[in-house]
C-alpha cells in the first residue's frame, strides 16, 4: 500500500486529502471517504480505518480531512465537494474510471456524503481554477450509520446540526436534510445501520431510504438489529460486532454488482 498527503486547494496548509492506492488493484473505482464525529472532529477509524480495508481489497480510496466546528456550512460541504472534483481531475493518474466514484460517510460524515449527493445549489468560492471545471456529484454513496436529520426531537442528531450551522441551525435544518432534498439526480446507495443505535435513530436511515425509493433512486439497505453507535469496520470479538461486520463484505458484492 501506497499513501499520498495532498493539499485539497492550491494554498498550503489547506484541507488535506490522503490517497490510499492498492499495490494491486482489482478495480478503478474510488472511494471518497469522510469521517464522522458530529461535525466537531473526525474518527481514524471511519477514515484511515475504512481506506486500509479498501487497500487490502484492490481498491483506491481518499480520506478527506473536510472542516470541522468552528468552521460551519458550507465549509464541510466545500470541502466534500472539491474532493470528488479533485479524484476525478486525478483520475489518470491513479488508474480511476472518473464515472465510478462514490463518496462514503460515517454518522455525521454519513451526513456529509448524503448531502453531497442531494444538495446542489451554487455555493460561493465553489470555483476557482480547473479542478472546479468537475463535477463534484458522486456516481454512488456509501452511508454508515448516517446522520440524515437535522432537525426533530428524538430523531435528528441535535449535535451533528448545531457543530454544523450553528445559530443557522433552526432556519436551516430542513433545507440541508437529506431525506427532504433529495431528488431523481441523486446517486444509487448503500446504506447500513443498527437498530439499536442510541446514538443516531435508525430512522434517518430508514427515512432516508423511502426518499430514495420514492424518487426512483436504487438503493440497498442493511439494518442490523443489535450494535451500537459508531462500530465502524466492527472488527470486535464479542457475537454482535462479528455479525454487524459482514457489512463490508455486502458492500464489496454491492460495488461488484453496479460495476463498480
Amino acid at each position: 500500500m501506497n499513501t499520498e498527503v495532498l493539499n485539497l486547494w492550491e494554498s498550503e496548509g489547506s484541507t488535506k486529502i490522503t490517497a490510499y492506492i492498492p499495490e494491486n488493484k482489482t478495480s478503478d473505482c474510488a472511494i471518497v471517504i469522510l469521517p464522522g464525529g458530529a461535525y466537531m472532529s473526525r474518527a481514524p477509524h471511519e477514515g484511515k480505518g475504512y481506506a486500509e480495508f479498501f487497500t487490502k481489497n484492490g481498491i483506491t480510496s481518499f480520506v478527506v480531512d473536510y472542516r470541522v466546528a468552528p468552521e460551519q456550512f458550507p465549509l464541510p460541504l466545500l470541502d466534500s465537494r472539491r474532493a470528488i472534483k479533485y479524484v476525478r481531475y486525478y483520475s489518470d493518474k491513479y488508474g480511476i474510471n472518473k464515472n465510478k466514484i462514490a463518496v462514503m460517510g460515517s454518522s455525521a460524515g454519513g451526513h456529509l456524503a448524503a448531502l453531497t449527493s442531494t444538495y446542489f445549489e451554487k455555493i460561493e468560492g465553489d470555483s476557482c481554477d480547473e479542478i472546479d471545471n468537475e463535477d463534484f456529484i458522486p456516481n454512488a454513496q456509501i452511508l454508515c450509520y448516517p446522520v440524515i436529520k437535522l432537525l426533530g426531537k428524538g430523531i435528528a442528531h441535535l449535535g451533528s446540526g448545531k457543530y454544523l450551522l450553528g445559530e443557522r441551525h433552526a432556519e436551516m435544518g430542513e433545507e440541508l436534510s437529506p431525506d427532504i432534498i433529495a431528488s431523481e439526480r441523486t446517486p444509487k446507495a448503500f446504506i447500513w445501520h443498527t437498530a439499536a443505535d442510541q446514538a443516531v435513530n435508525v430512522i434517518n436511515s430508514l427515512d432516508y431510504a423511502k426518499k430514495l425509493k420514492n424518487v426512483g433512486v436504487s438503493t440497498e439497505l442493511h439494518i442490523f438489529p443489535d450494535g451500537s453507535h459508531g462500530l465502524g469496520l466492527a472488527d470486535g470479538e464479542d457475537d454482535v460486532q462479528r455479525h454487524v461486520s459482514q457489512w463490508s463484505e455486502l458492500l464489496l458484492k454491492w460495488l461488484r454488482y453496479i460495476n463498480f
